[in-house]
């Protein structure tokens, strides 16, 4: 592959930065050249769930761009807490992270985690913003281990040397078991399936722009008009989707208004503010440049250092141990929750933390993170200056911060309803069902967990959800169904003993337009004799095919 920066690149980077105002951003890497076809592959790719190897996660599903490119689905969610180093859920040391996917085999079959069984993984730290990432372009991740030197993710050759964190970090996700790949998935698996599939095929309400660009085009088609040949190879893909992320460039905010010249930008109390968060709230020190970040890595006494040591497992520096990256305050209204471990969920929560002077302590502990002494009058006045950095393009989602919805946003995500039945010492095994019943998806994965180990269990799946004159929800087996009632049997379920059982059945729609819209209903049954009808079942999943 070879890559030159051409003057017409430099000029879509001036006229972004224009339109969107503030400073540039350092210039891409030497070989990643910003183009219009690139930025726009690139939003194609970062909005198609299609990278995963379950079809449920995307890149944007952890980095919406109303929630500040933040993931909105960890705030007040229990399924997405990570037990911590700990092992145990409730403790002090749980992570906010992100949910990802079941873990799973190649062929689509699901696996069972210690901590989360056939639930959704979640990630050890909080979601990043992706927006105003171009300013850290050699370090991305909250330990930096994604440096400026890109490397291609099958052959480990170096492609881009300097200014490439973006491409690096790009290259991570869509083969980590826990956030979109399955157990060992490499680079040649996600090239392919990107290559044969069609663009944004899950996704719905596209922006105009972005409609027109892939609109009965396939993905080798689009990668000919971005890179000039059809070969969609992982490089590529990681170079396009750093691309469209560059043009996220968020300087419309009150603060840039007052910083312009515009002295009714900022309210009396956000001034007040202003004064703290440059004065005696310290803030400044961390938090200054262009997206209010230094940059640089940092224990500040959120948590123990041995909770996560951070940038240390990167460097093996003792001077890194439990550091972080300074996070942007850009649109820091909208990213709760706060910190890499998600540990606050306000910015009140935030600026209290900062005014004590952290929670926890250790020799490589700034400074600057020690007891200020606020008053409740600043404290309020402080929160209200952090709300001044919110570009309200971002919350609302307009140009260039506007998406298609994703497949796991719809109403097209199978249902759940009824109540299951329960079996031996009271456990009701559970429905997973969750992969998109696309025509054409030759693995939707059905999933069932807290049966019966190494007992026989039945997925039956009806075209009608009264099946026989029975509601099909977890009242009883019904045997020797006819009228398109499949029963997909697995004769010993993995795991051992009462409520340890999971298993799954991989289901393929034909790709028949003419399956649109049309329903299934599917529900567990496992063999218990402890059960009230020796069998115990999962509620059922309506499910329509789009």
């Amino acid at each position: 592959m070879r890559f030159t920066t051409s003057a017409s690149a430099l000029l879509v980077l001036a006229g972004s930065v224009l339109a969107q105002g503030g400073p540039p951003p350092p210039p891409p890497p030497l070989g990643n050249p910003i183009t219009a076809d690139k930025a726009l592959l690139g939003k194609a790719l970062f909005f198609d769930e299609q990278l995963s190897s379950t079809r449920l996660t995307a890149c944007a599903t952890c980095h919406i761009n109303g929630a500040g490119g933040g993931d909105p689905r960890s705030l007040g969610n229990a399924a997405s807490r990570n037990p911590g180093p700990d092992g145990l859920l409730g403790t002090p040391d749980d992570v906010v992270g992100s949910l990802g996917v079941v873990e799973s085999n190649a062929d689509g079959s699901y696996r069972s985690t210690t901590f989360f069984g056939l639930a959704q993984q979640v990630t050890t730290r909080q979601a990043p913003t992706m927006i105003n990432a171009a300013f850290f372009p050699n370090a991305m991740f909250w330990d930096g281990r994604a440096d400026g030197v890109f490397e291609d993710p099958l052959t480990g050759v170096v492609l881009l040397n300097g200014g490439a964190a973006l491409e690096s970090q790009a290259a991570g996700p869509p083969t980590s078991t826990a956030e979109m790949g399955h157990v060992g998935r490499d680079w040649s698996d996600v090239a392919a399936r990107v290559a044969a599939a069609k663009p944004l095929d899950l996704a719905s309400n596209l922006p105009a722009d972005l409609s027109a660009f892939v609109s009965g085009k396939s993905y080798p088609q689009l990668f000919q008009q971005a890179f000039g040949t059809a070969d969609v190879t992982p490089a590529r893909i990681a170079m396009a989707i750093a691309t469209y992320e560059r043009t996220l460039l968020a300087f419309q905010t009150p603060f840039d208004a007052f910083q312009q010249g515009a002295p009714g930008a900022l309210t009396p109390q956000q001034l007040l503010g202003q004064q703290i968060f440059t004065g005696p709230g310290r803030c400044i020190v961390c938090h200054g440049g262009p997206v209010q970040s230094d940059g640089l890595f940092h224990y500040i006494g959120v948590r123990p250092q041995t909770d996560d040591l951070g940038r240390f497992n990167v460097t093996n520096n003792p001077a890194d141990r439990g550091a972080f990256k300074t996070p942007t305050l850009r649109n820091v209204e909208l990213t709760a929750p706060y910190f890499h471990n998600g540990r606050f969920d306000t910015l009140e929560q935030v600026v209290d933390f900062y005014d004590r002077g952290g929670d926890f302590t250790a020799p490589n502990k700034p400074p600057a993170i020690a007891p200020i002494g606020l008053t409740a009058v600043e404290k309020a006045a402080l929160v209200a200056f952090l709300r001044a950095f919110t570009d309200e393009r971002v919350r609302n989602e307009l140009p260039p911060f506007d998406r298609p919805t994703l497949y796991g946003e719809s109403t097209r995500v199978p249902q759940l309803y009824g109540a299951g039945t329960h079996g031996t010492n009271g456990f009701v095994p559970r429905m997973v069902a969750l992969e998109p019943p696309r025509i054409g998806n030759a693995n939707l994965t059905l999933g069932v967990e807290g049966g019966f180990g190494n007992h026989q269990a039945i997925l039956a799946v009806s075209p009608n959800a009264d099946a026989a004159g029975t509601l099909f929800q977890g009242a009883t087996l019904y045997i020797g169904l006819t009228g398109g009632v499949q029963l997909h049997r697995i004769a010993h379920m993995e795991g051992t003993g009462p409520g340890n059982g999971f298993d799954s059945v991989n289901l393929s729609l034909p790709l028949d337009p003419n399956l649109i819209g049309s329903r299934l209903f599917a529900q567990w049954f496992v063999f218990d004799l402890g059960a009230p009808v020796r069998f115990s079942a999962s509620e059922a999943a309506a499910i329509e095919i789009f």
